[in-house]
Order: C-alpha cells, then sequence, then structure tokens
C-alpha cells in the first residue's frame, strides 16, 4: 500500500471510530475491506488516537476564529492526522505533510476544507 493511499484509508478509519464509535479493530476491518494492511496505515490509526487529547490541544491554539467542535467532522479528521504525522514521523518533510492532507481534504471535502487544513498546519509548523 503506497502512503497516500494509506493516508486514505487511515482517514476513512478515523472518521468511522469518529462518527459511530466503531472498536479500532472494527474499524480498521471495515475500511481495509479484505484487503491488506500495511504499518503506516496502521501507525497513523492508532497513534493519532493515542495522542489525540495532545493533538485537539495543539489544533484548538491554532484554530483561527473556529472552535474544534465546530469543524467538519472529515476536517477535524484530516488536521488530527496530519498533526500526528508533523509532530510524530520526523522522516517525513513537513511539506509533503501538509500537501497530502490539502489533498485529502479536497478529495473528502472540498476546496474550503483544504484552505482550512492548510491554513491551520501552517500555524502549527509556524509554532
Amino acid at each position: 500500500m503506497k502512503r497516500h493511499e494509506a493516508r486514505e484509508k487511515a482517514i476513512q478509519t478515523l472518521f468511522q471510530i469518529e462518527v459511530s464509535n466503531l472498536e479500532v479493530e472494527d474499524a480498521i476491518e471495515f475500511a481495509l475491506d479484505g484487503t491488506e494492511s500495511d504499518p503506516f496505515y496502521e501507525q497513523l490509526v492508532t497513534e493519532t488516537l493515542e495522542h489525540k487529547e495532545e493533538i485537539d490541544a495543539l489544533l484548538v491554539e491554532n484554530l483561527k476564529n473556529w472552535r474544534l467542535d465546530r469543524l467538519g467532522n472529515v476536517e477535524r479528521t484530516i488536521l488530527r492526522m496530519a498533526t500526528y504525522e508533523l509532530l510524530y514521523v520526523e522522516t517525513i518533510p513537513e511539506s509533503v505533510t501538509i500537501n497530502e492532507a490539502v489533498e485529502l481534504a479536497k478529495s473528502f471535502a472540498d476546496e474550503e476544507a483544504a484552505k482550512l487544513v492548510n491554513g491551520v498546519l501552517g500555524n502549527i509548523i509556524k509554532a
């Protein structure tokens, strides 16, 4: 599984967990739908969830004129996963993480969501 596909699957999994309170294993099984898993995908899902409180606190600090609970589920999920990647995955350049997050926002939401994601993640790396 390529990293872009792993990120897409991770967003789907994290979204399912957020909106339906599925157990992590069930959400992973649902998202993979019989395809083979990937270590990077599993890392994104489990570690984003593990660091959720810290990530959310950082997001709250960097959201301008928004509250975290007012964001759409898709935007919030993308921001959480990308923030995890920025903070904890040192082998991926920040620009790659932000670009991937913006592309995910365009795919799963819209252009406005992509702008929001880009702005918030930009604020995080400046801080």
